[in-house]
């Protein structure tokens, strides 16, 4: 599995998932190395393009369906040179089916070997909503997992990173840390180095 493939996900939803494949993406992209391709992949709820303030029609479900769509056609590019967004495309009812099939792996090998230098992050439904993430998992690298701090039980998350161990890199992300609890935890280090 390609490393340049990054899979954002949460166990549940409402934790920041979508805030930070974005931000990520923004910041790797602003890097001199790299390019970014941000893929919109929570096809129930895609919210990649309205948080940059983008519309589109057809994205990565409508290539899946239909392969003589060119991924050129429906990606997008963004005001920052080396960001470009795969919209999630139309609603299907088949979708874990079609992130589950050859034509994705296809899809998958063509976008993480067609530009050497591009990172590929995947904005995932929660893992504990469906099944998609676990059958977009299988394509990915790597995994970031987003838990909200003080909110999501320790067993979601157990049960969530054990839906899907595929051999990937697993990465944890604590999003919306209070600052009581920052300072609680790392505020007599800074007090001692005065």
């Amino acid at each position: 599995m390609p490393n340049n493939l990054v899979m954002v996900t949460s166990a549940k939803q409402n934790e920041g998932k979508t805030f930070t494949a974005v931000n990520l993406a923004i910041s790797v992209a602003l890097e001199r190395d790299y390019t970014v391709l941000l893929v919109d992949g929570d096809f129930a709820r895609p919210s990649v393009l309205n948080t940059l303030g983008l519309e589109s029609t057809k994205g990565m479900i409508d290539i899946l369906e239909d392969p003589s769509i060119d991924m050129a056609d429906v990606m997008i590019r963004t005001n920052i040179d080396k960001l470009s967004v795969l919209p999630a495309g139309s609603l299907h009812n088949l979708s874990t089916e079609l992130l589950a099939s050859h034509q994705m792996s296809k899809l998958v090998t063509d976008i993480a070997q067609r530009y050497h230098d591009r990172i590929v992050i995947f904005d995932a439904p929660p893992i504990l909503a469906t099944s998609e993430p676990c059958a977009l998992a299988m394509h990915v690298g790597q995994v970031i997992m987003v838990v909200e701090a003080e909110k999501t039980p320790k067993s979601a998350v157990k049960e969530a990173l054990s839906m899907i161990d595929t051999g990937a890199r697993i990465g944890v992300v604590l999003n919306r840390c209070s600052s009581r609890a920052r300072q609680a935890q790392f505020g007599s280090y800074y007090r001692n180095a005065k």
